[in-house]
């Protein structure tokens, strides 16, 4: 009798302690899709700013979340086969590091969140409604600041005092890149320096942008925010050497490459707080509700090893307003 009683008293425990279980919310690890339209080593310094903003946040890769990523390697074709695999992989929010894959990540879903890392014209592209407003599954961060176009010819200026012509490196099939090529015409205007825009599409149409450049006699050339260039970082700057022309970049990576000066937004720091809004999205807030925030910190680099491979000198004036000099 007393066998059946303990029985019936270990079955009955069981049960309660399997309700109990059962009863218990399960821990759910978010899940990131990260898609990037170049790759890893070409966006090292963006992609290890964002996983610091996930750290100081408290996340820890692999533990407390999972990132997916999809790199397209310069190929802006396979961007949106990148961004549906994704989507299959239900992740809870895509952090997109840069326009042409905010676009693709668009065309792929309306409802999982995105953020982007950043954008020079996210209304422009149809990504949001507003700044203030976003109205849709896309947040994140713009890199419109119409100053950087200006604030990069001045300091061409002055650098290269006889400065007449300049080609402006492009890609046409980026979203944003009608505006940045705007914002460097009204800039052009005002300092009176003639344009040559030269579309570069593909990685094989860089030497033969700079072969044009130099035909059309132009005394600088000015590169935009493309995956090309992101890619082909090491030709371009060889490039410029090359054929002894003075070139400023948007971003620090490629000075640190060996190209001569950059000036705008600060890329890491972009990426670093795109990591605020991954957060933000997994606490239960919605992209239509989180303003799009522009740029807080921009950086002016001068490279002086590249400026004496072209026989150029820095006047002392720009050299003091350089945020970092590379010797």
């Amino acid at each position: 009798m007393s066998k059946i009683i303990i029985s019936l008293a270990f079955g009955t425990f069981l049960i309660m302690l399997n309700s109990v279980v059962q009863a218990q919310p399960s821990t759910k690890i978010p899940r990131i899709g990260y898609l990037g339209a170049t790759s890893p080593a070409a966006t090292l310094a963006r992609l290890d700013a964002f996983k610091l903003g996930l750290r100081e946040l408290g996340y820890v890769e692999g533990k407390t979340i999972f990132i997916d990523y999809r790199w397209a390697e310069g190929r802006l074709d396979r961007i949106p086969e990148l961004a549906a695999e994704l989507v299959r992989l239900n992740v809870d929010v895509i952090v997109t590091a840069g326009p042409a894959d905010t676009k693709g990540a668009k065309e792929a879903t309306r409802t999982i969140p995105i953020v982007m890392g950043f954008d020079n014209d996210p209304v422009g592209n149809g990504f949001i409604a507003s700044l203030a407003h976003p109205g849709g599954n896309i947040t994140g961060l713009s890199t419109l600041a119409p100053e950087i176009s200006g604030k990069q010819l001045e300091l061409m200026k002055e650098i290269v005092s006889r400065l007449a012509r300049i080609a402006v490196f492009g890609t046409t099939r980026q979203p944003g890149n009608a505006q940045s090529l705007q914002e460097v015409e009204l800039a052009a205007k005002a300092f009176k320096v003639k344009l040559q825009y030269l579309d570069v599409l593909d990685a094989k149409d860089v030497e033969t942008a700079f072969r044009a450049a130099t035909k059309g006699r132009a005394d600088a050339i000015l590169v935009l925010q493309t995956p090309v260039a992101s890619q082909q970082r090491a030709q371009f700057v060889d490039l410029a050497v090359k054929h002894r022309l003075p070139a400023t970049y948007s971003r620090s990576d490629f000075v640190e490459a060996g190209g001569l000066m950059s000036y705008g937004a600060s890329f890491p720091d972009l990426m670093r707080r795109a990591a605020t809004y991954v957060d933000k999205i997994l606490k239960g807030r919605t992209p239509a509700d989180i303003p799009v925030e522009q740029p807080m910190k921009f950086e002016f680099i001068v490279n002086l090893k590249a400026a004496k491979q072209i026989g150029l000198t820095i006047p002392p004036q720009v050299l003091a307003r350089a945020d970092k000099v590379i010797r």
